[in-house]
């Protein structure tokens, strides 16, 4: 009895608001509301008006093939062109150094990724729709393109009679064989990429969620950690890809850290710690700063200064990056017949690829209200991809770091892109030879260092404990599957279990019984509250989304 006055008393105190409108049924709602008339069409119908052409319809079609046509006649010259230049010079400074260190993941000599920080994102500025981020060379990709590469072209492949045949040429030879698989990567990933974009096929990126992405990698910046430990100790072992490759590779280091490079080391360690310096000031004097301080091209150019005024190479037989050969090469066809051995790599790679460039567009997009098209952006990429690939280029995607460098500096615009290609350009024709001194620890240290936010990713197993048990599982299945069983097959154990997940909430919703409270409209859980009324069933819905 106590209780019930309680409740009527504060329900008394509590404000009141009255609805007043008419009551209707369905009879009558329909007879004031005006239908949408719609003439059914047959199916060949609808495939004649889809086929009919307009010089207004064949406009649109090529605006939006290619969206610089729409923005840059109306380009503001005094308020976007100073932001485009200092953000177009900011992270060409960080693309110079992150081409020639990713080139390291993905298997290749470092002039390599010279090339791909320059063919595609010169032609992401005809494609593309997001102002802001900045493709080129990435670290997940990278690697997953390493990983096919030397599981094609193993390094047994010069573990032969070394003292009969000339070692240097045994490596150009399994180095030029890297590069043909890694092109035709390149041309595949990007010809799939293509295709799924010409058939409206954006939407597949959302099966790729949150937990999915940031568990698998936060995998992929164990397995690139693990891949640089050799060439930041200097010692000298072999590549591993495929199942357990993080274990191998460890092992393999650890039974040659006898053999360590003193003077590798001690530059690459000293090159960390500058670099971690240089990212606090940034970080912490971010508003003070016009522009951040562009420490990665800094330790290059330090490191370079060093390496050639010592002579690492021959007092302390420290590796560097070697020849860089000037100027552009000719087109060259990618080796087609290599292309059952890598079809499902590419596929995995190409929706990674896909996936990581659209989850920063979002972001940016979202941020300073525009809107990006997604399957547009597939074809972007794949245009980039596989001309690039012509061209002696691998696979690229958006890189994290840089985007938020050009967004930050005061990039409007993909001008800032293709300022910052222009810059690396520069470097390929004119004064590439500059850098064959650069110590490859120096590469290893930009590398170990720009993986700092992806480890950060493993505050996430807390974060999905407090939301979701699911979210966590899937985030764990991700990282665990990708880290033991490499990333094309940790990738499929993950979406295949994000599936099974899927399948799991569809068919076990969670579902709540609600109940009146007395002379309200208020609606609680019955099993919370004693007090209630009419009851009805809500089914709690679940979202399936890529969040970014």
């Amino acid at each position: 009895m106590e209780h019930a006055q309680e409740h009527e008393a504060c329900l008394e105190q509590t404000q009141k608001y009255h609805v007043k409108r008419p009551i209707y049924n369905q009879e009558l709602l329909q007879g004031q509301l005006r239908r949408r008339e719609r003439t059914p069409q047959t199916f060949r119908q609808r495939i004649a008006h889809s086929c009919r052409c307009s010089s207004k319809k064949a406009k649109s079609h090529l605006y939006s093939f290619l969206p610089i046509l729409k923005w840059l006649p109306r380009y503001p010259v005094k308020e976007y062109l100073l932001g485009d230049i200092i953000s177009g010079i900011s992270t060409g400074v960080m693309q110079l150094p992150q081409g020639l260190a990713y080139a390291l993941l993905a298997a290749v000599p470092p002039v390599f990724g010279l090339y791909s920080s320059f063919y595609p994102v010169f032609l992401y500025t005809f494609f593309g729709t997001s102002k802001h981020i900045s493709i080129g060379t990435f670290a997940v990709i990278s690697m997953m393109v390493g990983g096919v590469a030397v599981r094609v072209v193993p390094d047994e492949v010069v573990s032969v009679d070394l003292n009969s045949t000339n070692v240097t040429d045994l490596f150009a030879a399994r180095d030029a064989e890297r590069v043909q698989v890694a092109v035709t990567l390149a041309l595949l990933s990007g010809i799939i990429q293509l295709c799924l974009g010409l058939l409206r096929f954006g939407f597949v990126a959302i099966y790729l969620t949150e937990p999915l992405v940031r568990g698998f990698t936060t995998a992929a910046a164990v397995h690139v950690f693990t891949s640089q430990l050799k060439y930041l100790l200097g010692v000298k072992t072999n590549r591993y890809s495929g199942p357990l490759s993080v274990i191998y590779s460890i092992a393999a280091v650890i039974s040659e850290i006898t053999t360590t490079n003193i003077a590798s080391l001690i530059v690459g360690l000293t090159c960390i710690v500058m670099l971690l310096i240089g990212k606090e000031i940034n970080l912490r004097f971010k508003k003070q700063l016009p522009v951040p301080i562009p420490m990665e091209i800094i330790v290059v150019i330090i490191g370079t200064g060093v390496s050639a005024g010592m002579n690492l190479t021959d007092s302390y037989g420290v590796d560097v990056v070697g020849n860089i050969p000037q100027g552009l090469r000719a087109p060259k066809v990618p080796e087609i017949q290599l292309i059952p051995t890598i079809f499902v790599d590419a596929v995995a790679i190409a929706i990674v690829g896909f996936s990581m460039a659209v989850s920063m567009a979002k972001i940016f997009a979202l941020k300073h209200g525009y809107t990006i098209d997604g399957n547009q952006e597939l074809i972007a990429l794949g245009i980039c991809n596989s001309v690039g690939s012509f061209f002696q280029s691998f696979t690229i995607t958006c890189s994290m770091s840089r985007s938020l460098v050009q967004e930050s500096t005061g990039g409007k615009t993909q001008i800032a892109g293709t300022l910052s290609s222009i810059m690396v350009l520069l470097v390929i024709v004119a004064i590439g030879y500059l850098f064959e001194p650069l110590p490859q620890t120096v590469l290893a240290a930009i590398v170990m260092v720009n993986l700092k936010g992806m480890f950060k990713q493993f505050g996430d197993i807390a974060h999905f404990w407090r939301i979701s048990k699911i979210e966590l599982a899937i985030w764990l299945v991700a990282f665990v599957a990708s880290l033991l069983l490499g990333l094309d097959y940790g990738l499929l154990t993950a979406v295949t279990f994000a599936m099974i997940t899927i399948i799991y909430r569809t068919q076990s919703p969670q579902y709540r019984i609600l109940g009146q409270i007395p002379d309200t409209d208020i609606y609680c859980d019955v099993e919370e509250y004693e007090e209630v009324g009419v009851r009805f069933s809500c089914i709690e819905q679940f979202f399936v989304f890529n969040q970014s």
